[in-house]
């Protein structure tokens, strides 16, 4: 199962942020189909977290939801970061033999900020940060939860993100 957090607040829309996010999560999406791998979804915007997946087979609506999704509001991440942690450990309860990946996707621009607990799997955060003159708050978040950090311009190909 791999989960995945977008933060798709209104910050990434700034400097392709967003698009650079929506071309990996494309290969990913793609990755996981072939991998035959469920995906789990949150995406942060607006005032909450929402689930768009909370566990299925990939099929062409995460495309089609891919190529829709858009930008704005604020950065609820933190939320999405509870939730998640919560759907995990609910998860792990139901089906203990369950192998939990976590993709983080944000440019790391919250505006409150709190101590986080590490991520309860193998955890890759995903700094989509594009501005000319970066706040490099992402790195800060993966150090918290005990991510891979990884900017987005690094990555030339990703073989397996989560």
């Amino acid at each position: 199962m791999w989960l995945i957090i977008v933060d798709a607040s209104g910050s990434t829309r700034r400097h392709g942020a967003l698009s650079k996010a929506k071309g990996l999560l494309g290969e990913v999406f793609e990755q996981a189909r072939r991998q035959r791998v469920r995906l789990a979804l949150l995406r942060a915007n607006g005032k909450q977290a929402d689930w768009v997946w909370p566990g299925h087979k990939v099929t062409g609506v995460q495309q089609q939801w891919l190529a829709d999704l858009g930008a704005g509001g604020g950065t609820p991440l933190l939320d999405a970061l509870q939730q998640a942690a919560a759907w995990q450990r609910r998860r792990q309860q139901l089906k203990p033999a369950e192998q939990h990946r976590l993709l983080v996707l944000t440019d790391g621009r919250l505006r409150e900020s709190t101590a986080l607990e590490p991520s309860l799997c193998p955890a890759v955060l995903v700094d989509i940060e594009s501005a000319p003159i970066r706040l490099g708050r992402a790195r800060k978040l993966a150090e918290e939860l005990g991510a891979e950090y990884q900017h987005i311009d690094t990555l030339a190909t990703l073989n397996n993100p989560v």
